[in-house]
């Protein structure tokens, strides 16, 4: 039971961490890249969290490991709501100028919701040394996991199938509904706004069947698109992440050649040599994975590409969009009942 919790509580959090005006602050603040090793060491943690709900019954070491675990995870829900706050009273703070009446609202925010005063929570020495804790205390849990030897759930070790075909056609015509969300992606896969990586990753994130494979191909397939990128890839992942198998596919996908290679280095080292300083765009199809470890290996040849390469990730979860450090997460609805019935 400790280990639903604990795996409850940890993917709030990590709903938490991709929130757009949290990152907003914590990029403004300098402390982004903290924020983001501690999504990278809990995704790591969760992976290993049914191996250690099984251990802990007779390993009186995991039991403990866990019961950390739980108390730090709700140590950092305390701080990311203060930042929240901080946030929030911020976002006020700027609308206060263009609207008067928003001051009225900022009075039902009060100071007892952080621990900070509003002007020095990032400043203030009691929050710097908080996050710094943290960022401790989560790498020492990453460490003694290997220690204890916890191992990465393999929920589905029974599939042995995997699917990798380069189907990205798709009949437009007959596709109804999805204009809006094609053109709100469409903007930011085009687009050329600032970030710190070469290479962009864009979830979408949504329930089975509701379209997201269908949305990426006409993303996929747009003219606009096939002029803008210099190579493309489609890459269905299905259930299993096989490091290998996907980065051939990708390389024959940018090639056009069936090539062997004796093993994974030289491949990757054949795929950095044509992806290097060429805009690129990699759609991997309905991805499961929530191995940080995997996806770290996978992305290693892709980062020469060109600034404003970008990876479409279509996936049923959050912790996967939250795993591959996705700058964009789309979570995708329903049809309305008009277009499902056309």
């Amino acid at each position: 039971m400790a280990e639903i919790a604990v795996t409850a509580v940890l993917t709030v959090l990590c709903e938490k961490l991709i929130s757009g005006d949290l990152m907003k602050l914590a990029r403004s603040e300098g402390i982004d890249s903290q924020l983001k090793k501690w999504k990278k060491n809990m995704s790591l943690i969760q992976a290993v969290l049914t191996d250690a709900s099984q251990k802990q019954i007779k390993e009186r070491a995991v039991q403990l490991w866990v019961n950390d675990l739980r108390d730090l995870a709700y140590d950092i829900d305390d701080v990311l709501d203060d930042l929240a706050t901080e946030a929030l009273r911020r976002k006020l703070n700027r609308e206060t100028s263009a609207n008067s009446s928003t001051s009225n609202v900022l009075k039902f925010v009060p100071n007892c919701c952080t621990n900070f005063t509003p002007h020095n929570i990032m400043y203030g020495q009691k929050m710097s040394s908080k996050l710094d804790e943290i960022t401790t205390k989560l790498h020492d849990l990453v460490d003694q996991k290997n220690d204890l030897g916890l191992k990465v759930n393999v929920e589905r070790s029974n599939i042995t199938e995997k699917r990798l075909e380069q189907n990205s056609l798709v009949d437009e015509s007959k596709i109804m509904g999805r204009e809006g969300d094609k053109e709100a992606l469409m903007g930011k896969l085009l687009g050329e706004e600032e970030c710190d990586e070469s290479v962009s990753i864009m979830s979408i994130v949504g329930m089975g069947g509701i379209g997201k494979t269908t949305l990426a191909k006409l993303l996929y397939n747009d003219e606009k698109v096939k002029d803008h990128f210099q190579l493309r890839a489609w890459v269905c992942v299905a259930e299993e992440l096989d490091v290998s198998n996907i980065s051939k596919a990708i390389f024959q996908a940018v090639t056009g050649k069936n090539e062997d290679f004796a093993n994974l280095d030289l491949l990757h080292v054949a795929l950095k040599e044509k992806l290097s300083k060429k805009r690129f765009l990699l759609v991997l199809d309905d991805v499961w994975n929530e191995d940080y470890s995997k996806w770290e290996l996978l992305q290693s040849p892709l980062l020469v590409g060109a600034p404003g390469s970008r990876v479409i990730v279509t996936t049923r979860s959050i912790r996967v969009a939250s795993v591959m450090d996705s700058q964009e997460t789309y979570p995708l609805g329903v049809l309305s009942n008009e277009d499902a019935l056309s």
